[in-house]
């Protein structure tokens, strides 16, 4: 694999960019990077503090500013996006313009199954919902940021995909 390649992984809350992007990075022994741990890192508070003092405005310029920065990085990353970190300010352009996007198209049932637990309530979009009212939130999001999602340059679908199934797809990628 190329030193320079760089992965963004995109797709709703709770579909595995974290778990799936520490897994992908570690089988290219390259840095796993997310992208809302960097916004915490730079402007020290928390993704639920940002929205709570600044709005939900301010912290997509953040977004979109520690995004440029990290995709400007002369090395290769895993990078798990926040959820609608494609959807705002020209961002997916961004994304396939500079990295390899990966979309990660899980069902909704399986994502509000991993919302339910507490996690859930760290996320300051599902604070306060129950089960019905998150997968209403999630089937609201899907059909506003799926056009995003759709322009990855590579889609996984289903809840079992692997590393290595990545790994194939990327090598033929690189490889065209």
């Amino acid at each position: 694999m190329s030193a320079q390649l760089k992965v963004v992984l995109v797709g709703l809350p709770g579909s595995g960019k974290t778990t799936f992007g520490r897994q992908l990075a570690n089988e290219l022994a390259f840095p796993f990077l997310d992208l809302d741990q960097l916004i915490e890192e730079r402007y020290q508070l928390k993704i639920s503090e940002i929205f709570s003092i600044h709005g939900e405005g301010k912290f997509r310029e953040w977004e979109t500013m520690v995004l440029q920065d990290t995709l400007n990085q002369d090395s290769a990353f895993i990078l798990a996006s926040g959820g609608g970190a494609p959807c705002f300010n020209d961002n997916m352009d961004l994304i396939n313009s500079q990295a390899i996007s990966v979309y990660l198209d899980v069902p909704l049932h399986s994502i509000s199954r991993r919302l339910q637990s507490s996690r859930a309530q760290q996320r300051p979009m599902f604070q306060g919902l129950d089960q019905g009212e998150i997968t209403l939130k999630l089937k609201s999001l899907l059909v506003s940021r799926e056009y995003y999602y759709n322009q990855a340059k590579i889609k996984l679908s289903g809840e079992d995909f692997s590393a290595e199934l990545l790994l194939v797809e990327l090598i033929s990628r690189l490889k065209s």
